[in-house]
Order: C-alpha cells, then sequence, then structure tokens
C-alpha cells in the first residue's frame, strides 16, 4: 500500500514547484522530481537511494568520489544514474552452504580469510572503481577489493572472525551497488588466462616474425652488393635460431594439432601445415650448416603469426556460444526467503496476522515441500502453489503474454516470472534445474551443442586437400629421387609450402569475419559463420510478437470518458496523480500518456490528494479533492459493487473485444471512463515483412498472446491469412519450431524473451531483436542490437553477399593450388620461389575477403 498526502497549492506556488523541477540531485545530477523537492534544504536529492548513498560517502571520508565522477563525465561515455540501494540484509551470504558454493578460502584449513566474486549492480564509471577499492578503508576486516569495471565484477578478500560478509555486501549495497554472487568466476578466470597465454603467444609469433624479415631484408640486398661471407653466415645462423624458436613456442599449437590428428586418424588443416613448417624448418637447419642452399624462417615465421591470428578470431566466436551455459543462473534470484514453520494448516493465519519468522537462505538450500515468502515486485525463483496471499503475476518471461494473471491460493507459479502487487508465500514444487525455466534452458544448452560449424564447406574441402598434398609430395620426392637425388627433398619441400593450406584455410572465416565485422556496424551482431551462410537461402521465418513486431512495451491506446462526469480534465488530471504514485505498469503508461498533455499536467498541482491504497487484487482506490476514485480491472470494479452504466459497459466489451487490457475508471461509485492498453506495432514491421516476402520468405507469428491478439497484430502488418499460432506456450513454439524443420526447410526465428529462447535455440537460425532477455540473446546466432526488424532485412542481403564472396575465395584458392603443385612438382618452382608465392596467395584471398561483402548492394538498398 502507498500513501500520501499533499496539501493544495494556488497558481502562484505551483509556478513557484515547476520553477524548482529540473534542479540537480546533489549526489547523482539528475532532476529531482518536483515531489522531493525540498524548500530551503542545503541538499537536494531525486530519491532515497541517492540520499542514502550520499550520507554514507560523506560519513566514511570519500567525498573525493564526486571529483574524480565528474573528471569521468567530462570526458564523456558516461551517463548519470540514480542510486540504487535495496535495503537487504543479506543474511544468506552467511550461511555456510553459501560459502561452500561462492566462496574460497585461503591458506591452510581452518583459516578464516576468504575470497569472493560479486557481481554489483551500478557500475559505471572509473569513480565507481575508485570508491568500491575504498572498502578496506570504510569496513574493518576487508582485506582487499579490486574491481573489473567492464564486466562489474568485484573480488574481495576479508577476514571472517572480524567482519561477516553480510555486512560486506550491506556496505556495498549502502554505496549504490547491490551485490550478487557471480556465477562461473572460476571458468571466466580460467578463460581469462587462456586468452592471456595466446596473445602471448601471438606476441612472441609477431616478434619473431618481424626479426626474421629484417634479416631476411639483408640476406636478399646482399645478393646485390657484397656481403662478407663471416656477415652472411652470421644473418643465417640468427634467422635460424629465431625461426626454431618461433616453432616450437607460438607455433607448438600447430605441432599437437598435427600429432592429435595423426593419433584420431583425422586429418585436418594442422597435418599439412606441421608438415611444411618442420619441414621447412629442418631443411632450412641443413642449409644454414651447410652454409648454402635456402633457408625459409622469414616466410615460416610470418605463416604461424598469420595462422595464429586467424585461429584467435575463431577462438572467440566459438567461446560465445558456450555462454549459454550459465543462462539459468541469470534469470531467477540466487536467494529465497524461507518460512520458518511448523503447522501448514496455520499458513494463511500466519500469513494474516504478519508474524511469520522468515529467514534468508541460498536457492541451493530450498527443497519441494518448503515454503518461500516472494514480495512485491520480485522475481519467483521456484515452481510452486500460492498457499496465502494474492497479487497478480507477470509471466511475459515464459508465455509473452503481455496482460496480467491474478493470482490466488493454489495457483501456480514458475521461477522467472515476476510478481507485481502485494506479498505472496508459495509451496515449493521444485527449485533450481527441476523447474520450469531450468528444463527450458536445458534445452537451449543442447541445440547450441548441435548447431554446425560455421567453416563445414571449407572443413570438408581442407580433410581432402590435406590426404591429396602429402601423397603429391610424397610423389614429388620419391619422383625427382629418381631421377636427381640432390633435387628430391627441395622439390618437395617447394610443394609442401606453395601448396600450404594458408589461403584455402584463410578463404571461409576471413570471409565471415569481415562481414560480421560489417554487420556489426549496422548493430546486427552475428556469432558465427553458419548463421550468414544458411540466411543465403529462403525458408520460413517465425516471428515472436511482443517485443518483435510490436514495441513490447504497454500504452495507452483507447480512452473514453462518459458524459456523467463534468470535468474531464479534473478526471485526468486526478488519474495522473494517482497513478504517479503506482510502479505497475498499466500505471505507467497512464503516465506516459497524460504527461504530454500541459493541461493535465497543471492542473494536477491544484489536487488535494489523500490516501492513496494500491489493492492486490488489481486496483487503486484513492481519495482526490474529498471524492473517491477508484481505477481498476473489470473483475475488481464489479468486486467493489461499481455501478458502470450502460455507456461505460459497452466501451469496456469493445475494449475486450479488440484484444486491449480494460481498466475501468469510477468516481464515488459510478463508472465513468473506460481505458484500453496494448501493445503498438512498431514503425517499420509492416514494412520490413514485405520486403522480406519479396526475397522469398514465408513468414508466421508464434505469440505467447491469444490467438485474437496475435490475429490483430498479423492484419496490421499484413500476414492475415499466413500460419498464426497464438497461446503458445514455449515448449508449443519448440514443437512448431522442429515440425517446420523436418519439412526440410530452413527455418529462423525471431524473438525477444525467454519464452523463446528454446525455440531459438532449436531453430536453423535464431535472431534476438533489441531489448531481449539474456536468454534469447545467449541462445540466439544473431543479435539486433537496434529496435525493428529492419536490420534482419539488411541481413539477409548480407549473407547473399558472404556466400558469394565464400565461394569466389574458395575457387580462387583451389585453382592456385592446382596450378602451383603442377608447377612444384615439375620443378618449375624452387622453395624461395614457393615462399614468396605462399603470402601473395594468402593477401589476394585476405584482399577478396575484405573488400568482397562491402561491394554491392542489393535492389532492397542493403
Amino acid at each position: 500500500m502507498v500513501a500520501a498526502n499533499q496539501d493544495s497549492v494556488d497558481a502562484r506556488d505551483a509556478d513557484h514547484v515547476k520553477e524548482k523541477v529540473g534542479g540537480p540531485c546533489d549526489h547523482c545530477g539528475l532532476p529531482v522530481p518536483r515531489g522531493l523537492w525540498v524548500d530551503d534544504a542545503d541538499l537536494q536529492f531525486c530519491c532515497n537511494g541517492c540520499k542514502t548513498v550520499y550520507e554514507v560517502i560523506h560519513s566514511c571520508g570519500l567525498d573525493p568520489y564526486y571529483t574524480i565522477r565528474e573528471r569521468a563525465e567530462s570526458g564523456g561515455g558516461v551517463d548519470k544514474q540514480k542510486a540504487a540501494t535495496s535495503g537487504r540484509k543479506y543474511r544468506e551470504f552467511d550461511d555456510e552452504t553459501f560459502y561452500e558454493l561462492y566462496c574460497q578460502r585461503l591458506g591452510e584449513e581452518g583459516s578464516e580469510r576468504f575470497a569472493i566474486d560479486l557481481y554489483l549492480e551500478g557500475v559505471h564509471c572509473a569513480a565507481c572503481v575508485w570508491l568500491i577499492e575504498k572498502l578496506p578503508l570504510v569496513c574493518d576486516g576487508v582485506l582487499e577489493a579490486r574491481l573489473h569495471l567492464g564486466k562489474s565484477l568485484v573480488r574481495v578478500t576479508w577476514d571472517r572472525s572480524v567482519v561477516a560478509l553480510s555486512k560486506i555486501a550491506r556496505m556495498l549495497d549502502s554505496l549504490g551497488y547491490a551485490a550478487h554472487p557471480a556465477q562461473g568466476s572460476e571458468t571466466q578466470l580460467l578463460r581469462t588466462r587462456e586468452d592471456h597465454k595466446f596473445l602471448i603467444r601471438i606476441g612472441a609469433a609477431a616478434v619473431c616474425a618481424g626479426n626474421t624479415m629484417l634479416i631476411a631484408f639483408a640476406l636478399y640486398a646482399g645478393m646485390f652488393s657484397w656481403m662478407a661471407d663471416e656477415h652472411r653466415e652470421l644473418f643465417r645462423w640468427l634467422s635460424m635460431f629465431i625461426g626454431v624458436v618461433a616453432l616450437l613456442w607460438p607455433g607448438q599449437i600447430f605441432l599437437k594439432g598435427a600429432w592429435a590428428a595423426i593419433r584420431m586418424r583425422t586429418p585436418h588443416l594442422d597435418l599439412p601445415i606441421a608438415v611444411a613448417l618442420v619441414a621447412g624448418t629442418v631443411t632450412g637447419i641443413i642449409h644454414t650448416m651447410l652454409g648454402q642452399g635456402e633457408i625459409y624462417f622469414d616466410s615460416l615465421s610470418v605463416l604461424i603469426l598469420l595462422l595464429l591470428v586467424g585461429r584467435w578470431f575463431q577462438h572467440r566466436q566459438q567461446r560465445q556460444a558456450d555462454d549459454a551455459v550459465q543462462l539459468l543462473f541469470s534469470l531467477t534470484p540466487r536467494r529465497a526467503r524461507l518460512v520458518m514453520t511448523e503447522n501448514e494448516s496455520d499458513l494463511e493465519r500466519v500469513f494474516d496476522s504478519g508474524h511469520g519468522v522468515v529467514r534468508e537462505v541460498p536457492i541451493e538450500g530450498i527443497n519441494a515441500g518448503d515454503v518461500v515468502e516472494v514480495l512485491a515486485g520480485e522475481v519467483f525463483s521456484v515452481d510452486g502453489d500460492v498457499c496465502a496471499g494474492r497479487s497478480s503475476v507477470n509471466e511475459a518471461i515464459l508465455t509473452g503474454e503481455s496482460r496480467m494473471r491474478d493470482l490466488l491460493v493454489d495457483d501456480h507459479v514458475c521461477a522467472g516470472t515476476v510478481n507485481e502487487s502485494a506479498k505472496v508465500w508459495v509451496k515449493v514444487r521444485q527449485a533450481g534445474e527441476g523447474t520450469r525455466l531450468g528444463k527450458l534452458m536445458q534445452f537451449v544448452e543442447r541445440f547450441a551443442r548441435e548447431k554446425s560449424p560455421s567453416v563445414a564447406m571449407a572443413d570438408r574441402i581442407a580433410g581432402w586437400f590435406v590426404v591429396v598434398v602429402i601423397i603429391l609430395a610424397s610423389m614429388t620426392w620419391l619422383g625427382w629421387f629418381l631421377i636427381d637425388r640432390g633435387m628430391a627433398t627441395e622439390h618437395a619441400i617447394a610443394l609442401l609450402i606453395v601448396a600450404c593450406p594458408c589461403a584455402l584455410g584463410l578463404a571461409t572465416p576471413l570471409t565471415i569475419a569481415s562481414s560480421i565485422g560489417k554487420a556489426a556496424r549496422s548493430d546486427i551482431l552475428v556469432k558465427g559463420g553458419s548463421a550468414l551462410e544458411n540466411l543465403s537461402k529462403p525458408g520460413r521465418i517465425y516471428l515472436d510478437k511482443t517485443g518483435t513486431i510490436t514495441k513490447g512495451q504497454t500504452t495507452l491506446r483507447e480512452c473514453y470518458v462518459d458524459s456523467v462526469c463534468d470535468d474531464p480534465v479534473w478526471l485526468k488530471a486526478a488519474v495522473l496523480v494517482i497513478e504517479e504514485r503506482s510502479s505497475h505498469h498499466v500505471a505507467k503508461a497512464f503516465v506516459e500518456a497524460f504527461n504530454g498533455h500541459e493541461s493535465l499536467v497543471d492542473r494536477s498541482y491544484d489536487l488535494r490528494v489523500g490516501d492513496v491504497e494500491q489493492m492486490a487484487n488489481g486496483g487503486i482506490v484513492a481519495e482526490i479533492d474529498g471524492r473517491e476514485i477508484v481505477i481498476g480491472s473489470l473483475r475488481f470494479s464489479n468486486d467493489r459493487r461499481i455501478n458502470l452504466g450502460k455507456k461505460v459497459l459497452s466501451e469496456a466489451e469493445t475494449v475486450v473485444s479488440d484484444g486491449l487490457t480494460c481498466v475501468v475508471i469510477s468516481l464515488d461509485g459510478q463508472g465513468v471512463g473506460v481505458a484500453g492498453f496494448g501493445d503498438a506495432v512498431r514503425d517499420d514491421s509492416h514494412k520490413a515483412i514485405k520486403a522480406l516476402e519479396k526475397l522469398g520468405w514465408q513468414i508466421g507469428i508464434l505469440s505467447g498472446d491469444s490467438q485474437e491478439i496475435a490475429e490483430e497484430v498479423a492484419v496490421h502488418v499484413g500476414l492475415q491469412g499466413r500460419d498464426i499460432y497464438g497461446g503458445m506456450s514455449p515448449e508449443e513454439k519448440l514443437a512448431v519450431i522442429n515440425e517446420t524443420k523436418e519439412l526440410g526447410q530452413m527455418t529462423v526465428m525471431v524473438g525477444d524473451g525467454v519464452n523463446d529462447a528454446a525455440a531459438l535455440a532449436a531453430a536453423d537460425i535464431g535472431i534476438a531483436v533489441n531489448g531481449g532477455a539474456e536468454a534469447s540473446l545467449s541462445a540466439a546466432d544473431v543479435y539486433l542490437a537496434r529496435p525493428g526488424l529492419g536490420g534482419i532485412v539488411e541481413l539477409m542481403g548480407l549473407s547473399r553477399r558472404t556466400v558469394r564472396v565464400i565461394r569466389r575465395n574458395l575457387g580462387f584458392s583451389l585453382s592456385y593450388n592446382v596450378i602451383t603443385v603442377m608447377l612444384a612438382m615439375l620443378g618449375l618452382i624452387n622453395p624461395l620461389i614457393a615462399a614468396v608465392l605462399m603470402p601473395i596467395s594468402s593477401l589476394t584471398v585476405i584482399t577478396m575477403a575484405v573488400g568482397g561483402v562491402w561491394v554491392g548492394k542489393n535492389k532492397h538498398g542493403l
């Protein structure tokens, strides 16, 4: 319940208040709302969170934080943010189960020194780093705090015998940084170490390649001018030393890969690369020791560098697909409020009395049969049944349904949904991975692992290429051994170098990398090349409705005021004042719509506001200027025995038939107005859908909203008569996708919610749209970082150009290899010429790959 009192003000006072609106908050710098401005006060705050944080920072002597933040904000790129203090006690942080799961003991058994990685909300600039890392100064027992700004992760080391972890978390919370245990922190640490090692390997390869190239330049120059024999020998030995280092340190990754290919009897690109590197190095060593013949350490070192860089990009793309494993932990709370009760038959009585004992525990400590408490605005962490209390639930995360569902005793709720209105107690059925949401995430993980590699075609060609090159090199050596033993090894080495699959191996990944980079510049993030390849072939696209075709936001679509009300402006101003005191999504839509009318805002200053009470069963009751106003659903109005009247009731029925959420406004027990709320269609949806149909795609809709609403949206975007599915659960969406795939059609799913995640993962291509849930982003192959469907049309054009360039590059690479291999076998190419041709072919492929996807536009202007 929210209650507020406001004395009426005359026009002069209203103007005075308006002048105060927009004054900066002394903590965050954002404008202070008119209702929170305190006349004659030295300090002004936009919310209680900012006030609390300011007081804590000031009392701890950390005022330089504001100087540092101003400096960071003046540099640009840093948005001002309100301080968000949750007021949580963090008692579950002191639970032994929590320590076993998330804390690391430092030192020997029995040591009280621990470390933990915490994810912090609200971290946004360098000043946050400074403030958080001052934690040891303001909290006794904290030994160290180190913050990773980009990931919002702080590693805290503390002495448990001096300070409890819950107290440390409360201190961070009071500074405006709500704390959560970081999921997969050890895995992330291992990944970071692997990345560092790989980058060091690339750096070493670059140093070796640069130095061998300089030495080679000196040796080549010495061919045309006099060079002392001792200097030439010195340069050759130095080149050999650096080349061997390049092979045994950064190049060892290819040697290990080749050995694995031999052991597994599965030829791949590492095998001929390793053979060429080893053969070239051994030959170079022999020629260096003999003091005659060509050495190839410069070409070999550059080859190692180029291949390592290409493998780095491939490694980074593959890494992103593994993030779906952690989806479950990001969607549901990692704690729950366990109700301590012995007699379940008295649950409702204890709930009503408010005397229940509640203890915060980690979610891993919750079992079937336990009773947990969920407050208004919180996310349900378990699957279960309501055993006490009444509320409403937002199930959009699972169903996509944009309307709330009333929640009564014995009603079932699922983890991940949001408790909108009031406190409830839930008897647990399932927790953790056993919940419906957990099972959906397991679907996501399984289908993500079944994705085909983005360079499947190149890999198939490369497998045969490896075997053929090795056979041809052996034939070349044997043939020349019979003709001229001295030339056999040299011609075989020339063949291995000139036919090194560098160009073939780079043809596909470089083209894809270039296309992905171009897409990213257009705010289209593509995870891998398979998406670009598959989207070049038209098939069937299924679009989610909420947040994809529509904006995914509740807006006021219809508003009717009956003639019974003699002052409609006063009524709307009163509704504005009332709804400003509610956090419900319908209230926010009312405020957004009415705030755009200056006359309503001005009139709201003159109102005398009494008690405002938000009810648990879907409505608000308020007193304005001594009159009772009730705002709520049809059911809520009927429960309060509101006299709706024929006109209001008829208008309400029209709103419902239009597929909108109906809200009734009554004044002193008489219905006087009806408002209809819905989800508006995006401006570009119709145009984008028509463009996709012209490209040959068949389009349907999979929506969690009712069939009537789905069909109404289909009419708006020109899809009437197509495959329109309404009222679909996540499992049913998944079934439709699988059925379509079984028909052999290329299947694309476009969505934004967790209810779409399994379908996104199962589809041949999953596309997540702007503003979607983290699960949908991780499950999808493509993420549109800008709103609307226009990016999909652009992506289709880019995919077609990408496939054309890939085929052209593969054709060039194979033609080059066929011609040069024949010349090498005939003895027309020596190792020196081969070493020159090899990087030229690679550079040609690189140029074609980078330039090809940037040239040309299709008929849709993409």
